[in-house]
């Protein structure tokens, strides 16, 4: 028999406690134990950056972690973006507009790491912002779109921040 182990986080600023397995991903953990499944899981080797969330205000691989590492660690994702559910945060606004999703299963990973990269970088260039983006794959869009929501959140966060 497994022995399970208690695990305490704070998710999108709720607090949650549960027994799991310690060797539960954390993106199970997120997807099968709190119901938040906006957090994909692509490649499961934290190649394509599907599964990226916040840990402590920092983008992760959330496959690349195991639950129990989250232990006493507050964690954002997609879905902690906005509060009000019929709002969109301006990053999801400027990705709507510029057609920066298509099938939208990495977008999520995408958002998860645009936004600490736009905190750190609010005006940034074109290459900066290819570079922000290298560790996630999309396989629809080419990235230009996506590059171009990116420029638009960047208007959208300055002008939020004005």
């Amino acid at each position: 028999m497994i022995q399970r182990q208690r695990v305490s986080v704070t998710v999108n600023g709720r607090a949650y406690e549960r027994e799991v397995e310690p060797r539960l991903l954390l993106s199970d953990f997120l997807r099968h134990e709190l119901d938040l499944t906006g957090t994909h899981v692509g490649c499961e080797h934290g190649v394509c950056g599907a599964c990226t969330i916040l840990l402590d205000g920092e983008p992760i691989r959330s496959c690349l972690m195991l639950a129990v590492q989250a232990d006493g660690l507050e964690l954002t994702t997609v879905e902690g973006l906005t509060e009000d559910p019929e709002k969109l945060h301006p990053l999801q606004q400027a990705f709507w507009e510029a057609h920066g999703l298509q099938c939208g299963f990495c977008t999520a990973g995408i958002l998860m790491t645009i936004l600490p990269f736009l905190k750190k970088n609010p005006t940034p260039s074109e290459d900066e912002i290819r570079l922000a983006l290298s560790g996630n794959l999309c396989r629809c869009t080419g990235y230009q779109h996506i590059v171009d929501a990116v420029k638009l959140a960047a208007d959208y966060l300055g002008e939020e921040s004005s």
